[in-house]
């Protein structure tokens, strides 16, 4: 076999390896052969695409996969293609560069969830006459630019419930919360402040809660998953008491960046503080939370990073 390595490679944009609207990408595509061998073609390709699947199950015999498909783009550039005559490479190991511009449009940042996921890619394939064509590839990760322009994005954000409680006890217990907005980033703190009045005669114990939303769309379906993120308690208030309680949550440094340009995934989070009350319904309020992405800004020059799907072939 003539051919012993064929892989593709890029180098790092910044810190974080991380690519972002309108960057481009520069790497090459490296081949190494053992003696003298001719080459069709060299094809560069680059792919964004969304996709969804999963299987539903209707008694016994009945077995349904839901898909769809969202396509941001496909560019197929030739390194070098036939001509009326093979290429010859000689002995050893050879670099093709490529240089390539991502859109400059919305897309949704990577992701990838059991049932579906947004994927970022580059690919080679070498074509030989008399061979089946070689393929290799390398995934990156690609982080949309924050959306500003969302309705109410950096305004403070309100929410209250007032609630009887009958079931072996009487009175009434209201709660009122509020944060400072609604778009937060990696490692931020969120500040909860709630306003608590219980003029019950249970003691009431806070709670604070971030939780992810995950969702899938096809045909006409949906799929719905919901994690918790962050879990908080605050200072039980008594019976009869009127008390604030404040509390700060910490956004993990490492959680994904909100999906909202996706026709066929969101990725939602959502803040909920509720009043323990024991033996009685627990009044609840939810907020939504924007998770905006954290775009590198660090250049590492010389890097020469590979994330490729590299192939000793």
């Amino acid at each position: 076999m003539t051919v012993e390595y064929f892989s593709i490679e890029y180098d790092a944009n910044n810190s974080k390896n991380t690519f972002t609207n309108g960057d481009t990408i520069t790497g090459r595509i490296i081949l190494q052969v053992s003696k003298k061998t001719r080459i069709q073609s060299l094809i560069f390709r680059a792919k964004g695409k969304a996709n969804v699947c999963w299987h539903e199950h209707y008694g016994q015999n009945i077995h349904v996969v839901i898909t769809s498909n969202e396509k941001y783009y496909d560019i197929e550039r030739p390194i070098f293609t036939e001509a009326g005559r093979d290429e010859v490479l000689g002995q050893g190991r050879h670099s093709f560069p490529f240089s390539f511009k991502l859109p400059d449009r919305d897309m949704p940042s990577t992701f990838k969830a059991t049932e579906g996921k947004v994927v970022y890619q580059l690919r080679a394939q070498l074509n030989q006459s008399m061979s089946l064509s070689k393929k290799t590839r390398a995934k990156f990760t690609f982080v949309s630019k924050p959306d500003m322009t969302i309705p109410m994005l950096m305004e403070p954000q309100y929410g209250c419930k007032d609630q009887s409680v009958t079931f072996f006890a009487s009175g009434n217990i209201s709660l009122n919360i509020s944060i400072q907005k609604m778009g937060y980033r990696q490692g931020e703190g969120l500040k909860v402040v709630a306003e608590i009045s219980n003029c019950s005669t249970r003691v009431v114990k806070p709670k604070f809660l971030l939780y992810e939303k995950k969702s899938f769309f096809a045909q006409g379906r949906r799929r719905v998953h919901t994690h918790n993120i962050v879990k908080e308690k605050g200072e039980e208030v008594g019976s009869s008491c009127t008390q604030t309680v404040a509390k700060t949550i910490c956004i993990p440094p490492g959680l994904p960046p909100s999906i909202l340009n996706c026709s066929i995934i969101k990725l939602e989070y959502r803040l909920k503080v509720f009043l323990d009350v024991t033996l009685a319904k627990n009044p609840e309020i939810k907020l939504p939370i924007i998770i905006l992405p954290c775009v590198g800004s660090v250049t590492t020059k010389g890097s020469g990073v590979e994330e490729s799907a590299s192939a000793y072939l």
